[in-house]
């Protein structure tokens, strides 16, 4: 169990990193709480059905303590099965439980899990409240702009307006519709344009809402910006594949000292953890792919991942090749000194 002196206080949510399936694993969130400790985190999206009734709840609702603040995502719509995930978590120790309305695979459209939802306002009020009423922590929503040739502001301005009237104070939008046939998850993330001044206008509309925008944001100067419009930002893959922009962010989001000289600082932090997974019997290429972009556009980074893909994924393979991986970054940034010289 969590030690509640962890736990923050109040969720500030300025800056967080988006739930991304097979990407935002304790594994990596612990490497990005080496990068940033203001940052809130997500998990990947657990379906309520899978928690509830599957046996793998050690699976699901694994943190380590220096994740805090992170946050539970969930998708699903049955009452139930929410209420009980909500106890759940609380238990678990989260710092916010969110729903899903934004997904838009046709893999969850069946069990209506994800940015089906959008069309059925009712059924999300039902789900939030079921979630409030069995959890202290706050419960919050991701959701999309809209659905398919839905492309009007009035529809997002209504359904945010008509969730509102459960209480739920957050609302985290993802700046692009979802189109439920004919994209896949992947081209709904880069096709539909996007439409951040949908996302302006609903902190005008609804000033007592938090709202937070989502949705192919890249850069910090981008989010400073966005923070002028809006009151939180969340970062999805970007942090993912450039994860040293996480560097950043306290001292330019949070306004905290800066407190990471170097990538290899990062790296060291990350080490005692990367060992003790192992000891319990990991293997390295599921701890190491989290980190393979740390020395993106640096001296050494094409051999740092080339070296770890090739060796990472060997039964025998252990801390020394991430140990030598890193000596080859440190081999070229000295070479190309020399060469500079």
């Amino acid at each position: 169990m969590p030690n509640d002196n962890s736990k923050p206080a109040k969720l500030d949510r300025t800056f967080s990193i988006a739930p991304m399936m097979e990407w935002t694993t304790p594994d990596f969130r612990v490497f990005a709480r080496s990068l940033t400790k203001n940052t809130l985190l997500y998990t990947e999206m657990v379906t309520s059905g899978a928690l509830v009734y599957g046996n793998q709840l050690e699976r699901f609702l694994r943190y380590d303590e220096c994740e805090h603040p992170l946050a539970l995502q969930l998708g699903g719509s049955n009452t139930n099965e929410l209420a009980k995930c909500a106890q759940l978590a609380q238990a678990a120790g989260f710092d916010e439980l969110n729903l899903n309305v934004g997904c838009p695979s046709d893999r969850v459209q069946n069990n209506l899990i994800g940015a089906c939802l959008m069309a059925h306002p009712e059924k999300v009020k039902d789900a939030m409240k079921a979630m409030q009423d069995h959890c202290d922590i706050p419960v919050t929503i991701k959701h999309r702009i809209g659905l398919d040739e839905e492309e009007s502001y009035g529809f997002l301005r209504d359904f945010v307006g008509d969730i509102a009237s459960t209480s739920v104070n957050t609302f985290i939008v993802h700046a692009r519709n979802a189109i439920l046939k004919g994209l896949s998850p992947k081209e709904n993330r880069e096709v539909p344009p996007l439409k951040y001044h949908y996302v302006h206008q609903l902190k005008q509309d609804f000033p007592d809402l938090e709202i937070i925008i989502n949705g192919g944001i890249k850069t910090i100067e981008e989010c400073q910006d966005q923070l002028n419009h809006v009151d939180g930002v969340m970062v999805g893959r970007e942090a993912y594949h450039n994860p040293w922009i996480l560097s950043r962010v306290d001292e330019m989001i949070f306004n905290q000292p800066k407190w990471l000289e170097d990538r290899f600082q990062a790296i060291d932090s990350f080490l005692p953890y990367v060992k003790g997974r192992l000891e319990k019997g990991d293997r390295l290429q599921h701890l190491t792919r989290h980190i393979l972009g740390i020395f993106h556009g640096q001296a050494g980074g094409k051999q740092f991942r080339r070296y770890l893909s090739e060796n990472g994924h060997k039964a025998d393979a252990d801390i020394n090749v991430l140990l030598k991986a890193i000596e080859l970054v440190k081999y070229h940034q000295t070479k190309d000194t020399r060469n500079e010289q």
